[in-house]
């Protein structure tokens, strides 16, 4: 059965894949509106989400602001339906340009290993892809709880398979496997702004907000002492889908023994790709939801 539903959403998937981009962008302009207007909950952890970092602004502000972050969201998803039911290899030719492709080889080449933190800007299953073309490596991801949409996923993710290990972040059997992959000279795949469960994290500063961060990719920093690169695949035009890649330092303090040095230079490196276009970051993610106090800054307003 859950064989039979990731075809069926595979399917669907593919069908809203090869709508013309010109209607999908159209599609995605008018949708983020109706999200708004609807006060969705994607709409209210949205403005949430600017209220809590001070970026709201008056209330013509705060509404402009996240009209544009959900269109954005839309487009990036009906992106990803294209990245997922398309060849690798016609999803690259839309990157444009990629910066700092010699550091990441340099970095591969010293064969000490390599941590690539990529967070949830732009379109990162296409970055995903250009890692994989590029290298081969081993990807930290949270399975689905329902077994169909993992299913799913391995589907629209089989085209690369044998270029990437995705290891579970299942504790330390998981940790385990990525420090052998660091310590053979690999390339170890990380999503730095996850919010993790209570006790496998640190609290530090995101845009000036108490986030709880991870404290798997600084302790794997400070252990190994490799190389933190961040990379990301940002939108360069909404009417035709390209993007370039960036490829690029971590912040200083990011192998620093001190945890909550490292995980705030963590949380200042995707804050810098984050401020690059505000509109491509997943501002729809309850990024806050855990704090020190135990006061959920979303309920029950966001729910």
């Amino acid at each position: 059965m859950n064989t039979l539903i990731a075809r069926l959403l595979y399917v669907a998937a593919a069908c809203i894949a090869r709508i013309p981009w010109r209607l999908q962008h159209a599609f995605a302009m008018v949708l983020g509106r109706q999200l708004y207007a609807r006060n969705s909950r994607m709409a209210r952890a949205t403005v949430r989400n600017l209220e809590l970092i001070g970026a709201a602004g008056d209330a013509t502000g705060k509404r402009r602001d996240a009209i544009a972050i959900l269109q954005t969201t839309v487009m990036q998803a009906l992106e990803t339906l294209r990245v997922w039911t398309r060849p690798a290899a016609q999803n690259l030719k839309g990157i444009r340009q990629v910066h700092g492709a010699e550091l990441f080889q340099q970095a591969i080449a010293d064969g000490r290993g390599v941590i690539v933190a990529a967070p949830h800007y732009g379109n990162w299953e296409l970055l995903n892809q250009w890692l994989a073309e590029t290298t081969p490596l081993a990807i930290l991801y949270a399975p689905p709880s329902h077994p169909a949409v993992d299913a799913f996923l391995n589907r629209v993710r089989a085209d690369q398979v044998d270029r990437v290990t995705q290891v579970p972040a299942d504790g330390p059997t998981g940790v385990r496997t990525l420090l052998k992959w660091l310590k053979n000279g690999g390339v170890v795949g990380i999503l730095p702004d996850q919010q993790p469960k209570l006790g496998e994290g640190e609290f530090a500063p995101f845009f000036g907000y108490p986030a709880l961060t991870m404290s798997l990719l600084s302790r794997l920093a400070a252990k190994t002492g490799v190389p933190v690169l961040m990379a990301y695949c940002e939108r360069v035009d909404e009417h035709n889908p390209t993007f370039e890649i960036h490829v690029e330092p971590a912040a200083d303090g990011i192998h620093s023994n001190e945890l909550d040095v490292s995980v705030a230079a963590l949380n200042a490196s995707v804050e810098r790709i984050a401020r690059r276009d505000f509109r491509q970051y997943q501002w729809t993610y309850k990024r806050f939801t855990k704090q020190i106090d135990d006061q959920n800054p979303y309920w029950p307003d966001c729910y």
